[in-house]
């Protein structure tokens, strides 16, 4: 878009979606940016049902987990938190935008708190971590780990079918809450049990994250 394009969107609506991936393995059966695409998909479905602004994603973030595998690349928490800063910093001043919507898929603590504190000078930012959500009935096992497993490959099996290799999906069941940063010993790269996934389960999935983005957008 040119800047007098952007300019008149955001003389309309001062909002802009940031979407927030990562490149970080997600088992044998997923790509690396499995995360990146959820947001990506959010992004372009919401800018498109409410004229709102995209900005470029941002396709690195905080690892959930400490043992990386081959193409994977992390930021740290303070770096994240220094270039989401500075962009914030650059698109309020320079673009006057007051309404910033982050869209993240990454269960990580430092990941979220890296976007959950940023500072402005007058704009909101709302952080929207699309697996902190309540999905309740919608997954059989819902306090299940998600790195990898029934959560995410149900939405990738809707969203990109094509990237899924349920050929090479492993459940991993040997999972402790509180320390997603060390994979069990023994793990594939991700933890959960991606043999729920289905197609018709991720569609289900991310209409329900869609219509609870939309539902707050709808209300500013």
């Amino acid at each position: 878009m040119t800047p007098i394009a952007i300019g008149d969107l955001l003389a309309r609506r001062p909002t802009l979606i940031v979407p927030v991936g990562t490149t970080e393995q997600h088992g044998p059966h997923l790509p690396l940016g499995c995360d990146t695409i959820i947001v990506e998909h959010l992004a372009d479905d919401l800018s498109a049902a409410f004229t709102v602004l995209r900005a470029p994603t941002v396709e690195f973030g905080v690892h959930s987990v400490s043992r990386p595998q081959p193409g994977g690349a992390a930021l740290r928490h303070r770096t994240l938190h220094r270039v989401m800063n500075e962009l914030i910093e650059s698109w309020e001043d320079g673009a006057g935008v007051r309404e910033f919507v982050i869209l993240t898929a990454q269960a990580s603590e430092a990941h979220l708190e890296a976007l959950s504190t940023i500072r402005t000078e007058e704009a909101t930012v709302q952080v929207v971590d699309v697996f902190g959500l309540d999905f309740g009935p919608l997954l059989d096992q819902p306090a299940g780990p998600i790195h990898g497993g029934e959560l995410d490959t149900s939405l990738l099996l809707y969203l990109a079918p094509e990237l899924a290799r349920m050929d090479l999906a492993l459940d991993f069941e040997r999972y402790r809450p509180g320390h997603s940063r060390q994979l069990p010993q023994g793990s594939p790269g991700s933890v959960g049990y991606p043999s729920l996934a289905s197609a018709q389960k991720g569609e289900l999935l991310y209409k329900f994250i869609l219509d609870r983005i939309s539902s707050y957008l709808a209300g500013n």
